[in-house]
């Protein structure tokens, strides 16, 4: 099973649940329904609902607060329409939402509309800054990169002092392949202020160059600067459970996942983490329960994914298929409320459906938006390697590789593309690596059909 929710994912997500987390303690899927009903201000914008938690989520220790927040917060605009510091505090609270519920389609554009009506307005650099630094966080989570980035530096020019907004730039020249300005606004970040926004994005940095030990050990730092039991923490410890499990330590993943869930009971993330834990050690029963219970706690479509590939695994393709199917459907919903999709899309059709043309038109149209970031040339490699491509396989590898990444998976699909050239040597040794940094790694097999086809042509 391959980790749908990887690491870059998680550092986009907490600048987008950071502000939010810290509002809430200061104030004090399914369709779902709106707590309270939309009601439209005498300038006739319509304040978008809070949708209401149900299941576990509405068990939280967040979610009283949050309610109370909202009501205190739309009771002012509903007094004082001009009042457009409350838009900004409910844009706030809101993407906290949508990382709790999973709730992106709902939440995301309606803050998007929320915060271009503030900037609309006459209103001070204060809170033009305020909108800007939420719209570019909404940007990354839609991973529309380019629009982060604008967003971003705009903001950067009304106030050049504020940590937090070179966190979001940060992000955006990871997921743009501009590594080293990500490193020289990672370090103005931390310089700002060092917390655990910056703290995760050093551990990020260090564990694309290289450097997994001290990826871990700022990780560690990052969920010691958190709240206990709230989201962003919640976050942060799986993200320090996934470095483990990425790089070999179940145990210290698992252990790591438990502690979420012990503080925070139910969090959707960790019960996926200790699913792949279990698929990794051969519990595949226990492994689908967990998928199918963190399933039924948010509409998240990493958790169909990788359920899908469980399927796979075990032989049971009819299941798989309408996983598939399931996913698709997710994933086209969210493409239509602006969150581009193309590399989850290549992903799918790679390792799901198992249709290599579909997944290299996914995967193109991601490189031609961004042709240096070495996820997506990852991706692209073993397209490109499955097909029998060696020659536009070795291109990607090597634009893979630009920042020294040791991550196990990308050694081993090195060294596969270079057994199959023809070096063997150096090939075994890539993948003897691999399978020593993360001995749970499931081997990639080779397509040997997809590989006779290309060669006929």
């Amino acid at each position: 099973m391959k980790n749908y929710t990887s690491m870059r994912h998680t550092f986009i997500a907490i600048i987008a649940i950071c502000v939010s987390s810290i509002l809430i303690l200061s104030s004090c899927s399914s369709e779902q329904k709106p707590t309270t009903q939309n009601s439209k201000t005498k300038n006739e914008f319509e304040i978008p609902a809070l949708l209401n938690r149900t299941g576990e989520l509405s068990q939280a220790i967040d979610w009283s607060k949050t309610q109370e927040a909202v009501n205190k917060v739309t009771q002012k605009i509903s007094q004082q329409p001009t009042d457009y510091a409350s838009y900004i505090k409910l844009s706030e609270i809101y993407i906290n939402e949508a990382r709790v519920t999973g709730e992106h389609g709902y939440y995301y554009p309606s803050i998007l509309n929320m915060l271009d009506f503030v900037l609309s307005k006459q209103v001070n650099e204060e809170i033009q800054f305020k909108a800007l630094s939420l719209k570019s966080s909404v940007y990354l989570s839609l991973h529309q990169f380019a629009n982060a980035k604008e967003t971003a530096l705009a903001a950067v020019k009304l106030n050049p002092d504020n940590a937090q907004i070179y966190g979001a730039l940060v992000d955006a020249n990871v997921e743009l392949g501009n590594y080293d300005e990500a490193v020289k606004m990672a370090e103005t970040m931390m310089n700002k202020r060092p917390d655990l926004l910056s703290y995760s994005r050093a551990s990020y940095l260090r564990e694309i160059h290289g450097d997994p030990k001290g990826a871990i050990e700022a990780m560690k730092m990052a969920v010691e600067s958190g709240y206990p039991g709230y989201e962003n923490q919640a976050w942060t410890r799986n993200t320090l459970a996934h470095i483990y499990e990425t790089y070999g330590d179940i145990q210290s993943a698992e252990r790591e996942y438990k502690t979420t869930l012990a503080e925070r009971p139910g969090y959707p993330f960790a019960v996926a983490g200790l699913a792949s834990v279990e698929l990794k050690k051969g519990n595949f029963k226990e492994a689908e329960e967990k998928l199918n219970q963190a399933i039924q706690i948010i509409p998240e479509v990493s958790f169909y994914v990788e359920l899908a590939e469980l399927y796979k695994q075990t032989g049971r393709e009819k299941e798989a298929q309408n996983a598939l199917k399931t996913i698709l459907e997710m994933m086209a919903d969210d493409e239509a409320k602006g969150h581009t999709m193309a590399l989850e899309y290549a992903k799918v059709y790679m390792n799901v459906a198992g249709n290599l043309e579909k997944a290299l038109e996914y995967a193109q149209k991601e490189f031609d938006a961004r042709p240096t970031n070495i996820d997506v040339n990852k991706v692209l490699a073993e397209i490109y390697y499955e097909m029998g491509n060696l020659v536009e396989a070795e291109k990607h590898l090597a634009m893979a590789f630009i920042t020294q990444s040791k991550n196990p998976e990308l050694l081993e699909i090195a060294g596969l593309i270079n057994i199959r050239g023809g070096h063997q040597k150096e090939g075994e040794m890539l993948v003897k690596q691999a399978h020593e940094a993360n001995p749970y790694l499931v081997p990639i097999q080779f397509n040997t059909q997809s590989l006779a086809m290309a060669n006929s042509h």
